[in-house]
């Protein structure tokens, strides 16, 4: 069942010659504007009950301006919203707070306007103090904090009573680590119970760990919808674009999708995850002994080509990951060449689904002179046949010494 749904949404702003031209639109004479700028182009997406979505977008992509039009603060030029419950929104830092008046008084004023009685307030605010944990100045004037300081009031009485839906933006960056995992550990909490998540963030890690589900905006459009780590590789390959990088996408067996970017003076012609006997293999044990081979095809000649690997977990999230410019073993390959690499180590892994990103490029990481970097290069599985059981995504195993000393 949708919780939200948007449809044929767009936003425009024009610019008029004499601001009585606008008003003049108001009552219908039609007068033409000097300059009209599209912000968001016919947006159509539904978000089901107690799902986790994730929005990305470069900046200018029309993020800010699609979650004000969600919280009511701004009108449609074009299309509806059909929202199945309350709203609770932490968008720009410090959004409706009085620099003049106390924490507490801010506080209170913010959740009136989330339409909450006078008795539920004085109801929950020990708990919104508790919460912000930030002592003597929740009863001091907000202009003494800092930003830290205003996120954490701001996220406490946004989330004191629990949403349907709840809209974070990037704010929850400037919280210290500490706030950040007590704020998402009450998201968590809240999803368990039924709350929808719409989260904005340029942050991998939250976006993967968190959501389920992630649109990526461009130019006011919805240019993917999708898996959480696939849309976050298109999300990267095309900031990577701006360098003049070519980026193409390939469905998979199962669903997924391969994107791979890069300016092409070199290319990945083969990759393959193999056992110690030298074949290839999809499901490894703990501990096995592993090589990753990587081969290369020589497009023009080069002054260097450095070849790395990054081994993510079923999220995405980075693992392990080097290259030869680490390990110190850097050609200067020549037009034509075929260039074969064997990265060898253990399968030092936990039980789970992994993927390997791999690329080609110049100096010590990708991000400048990228020949091509393919993510989900190869995937494969951990089992644990033969070793005691753990947790968690490395293996590494203790000895134990037990001794009574009394």
């Amino acid at each position: 069942m949708s919780v939200l749904k948007v449809d044929g949404l767009s936003k425009s702003f024009r610019t008029y010659k004499h601001e009585w031209h606008r008003i003049a639109r108001w009552f219908g004479v039609q007068i033409a504007a000097t300059k009209e700028v599209h912000v968001l182009q016919d947006l159509s997406f539904s978000v089901e009950r107690g799902s986790a979505v994730g929005i990305v977008g470069q900046n200018g992509a029309g993020k800010s301006t699609l979650l004000k039009m969600l919280t009511g603060t701004l009108q449609p030029t074009t299309g509806s919203i059909h929202v199945d419950g309350r709203i609770a929104a932490i968008l720009e830092l410090g959004m409706g707070f009085n620099g003049d008046l106390t924490g507490r008084e801010n506080a209170g004023n913010t959740a009136s306007m989330m339409g909450i009685s006078g008795e539920e307030i004085a109801a929950i605010m020990p708990a919104v103090e508790e919460f912000a944990d930030i002592g003597a100045y929740f009863d001091q004037p907000m202009r003494t904090y800092s930003s830290g300081m205003q996120m954490r009031v701001a996220f406490a009485v946004a989330t004191a009573q629990r949403p349907e839906i709840l809209i974070v933006d990037e704010a929850l960056s400037v919280g210290d680590a500490y706030f950040q995992h007590k704020s998402f550990s009450r998201i968590r909490d809240f999803q368990k119970q039924g709350t929808t998540l719409l989260l904005v963030s340029h942050d991998r890690a939250s976006i993967v760990s968190l959501c389920d589900r992630v649109l990526l905006l461009s130019e006011g459009r919805v240019l993917m919808d999708g898996h959480p780590q696939d849309v976050m590789d298109l999300y990267n390959a095309l900031i990577a674009k701006k360098e003049g990088y070519e980026v193409t996408q390939v469905a998979m067996p199962g669903g997924r999708v391969q994107t791979t970017s890069g300016t092409g003076e070199a290319s990945i012609a083969a990759v393959e995850l193999l056992d110690a006997a030298g074949l290839p293999v999809e499901t490894v044990a703990v501990g096995q002994h592993l090589t990753l081979r990587i081969e290369t095809a020589v497009h023009q000649d080069l002054p260097e080509l450095v070849v790395g690997y990054m081994i993510k977990d079923r999220l995405g999230q980075p693992i392990f990951g080097t290259n030869t410019y680490h390990l110190q073993r850097i050609l200067a390959p020549r037009l034509g060449e075929r260039i074969e690499y064997g990265f060898s180590f253990p399968a030092n892994l936990g039980v789970g689904n992994y993927s390997v990103a791999v690329s080609l490029h110049k100096g010590d990481e990708h991000v400048a002179g990228n020949y091509e970097w393919r993510d989900l290069a190869c995937v494969f599985t951990v089992v644990n046949p033969e070793h005691s059981p753990f947790v968690g995504t490395t293996w590494i195993p203790p000895s134990l010494e037990v001794s009574r000393v009394g």
